[in-house]
């Protein structure tokens, strides 16, 4: 195993939870009525973007179509409430 390979080895857990995370909490704030939208929606963006990267590394070709769909709501999502 290379140093290269290592490094893309530990990116791969940190990218699909560092997007499980922020989709959940976008999720809880989102759903809570509580006036976090705008940051909600911020963290769908994130989530998307890192769940993404972690598709196309992965090629999980069907995952990555979804987070330009959920980056685009994320996007949608926090001009409106802007």
């Amino acid at each position: 195993m290379t140093v290269e390979s290592g490094k893309t080895d530990r990116l791969q857990p940190a990218l699909e939870w560092i997007g499980v995370v922020t989709a959940i909490i976008y999720s809880l704030s989102v759903a809570a009525n509580i006036g976090l939208e705008f940051l909600g929606f911020a963290l769908l963006l994130t989530s998307s973007i890192a769940i993404g990267i972690w598709a196309w590394r992965g090629k999980h070709r069907g995952i990555l179509f979804l987070q330009f769909f959920y980056a685009t709501a994320g996007v949608i999502g926090m001009v409106r409430w802007f």
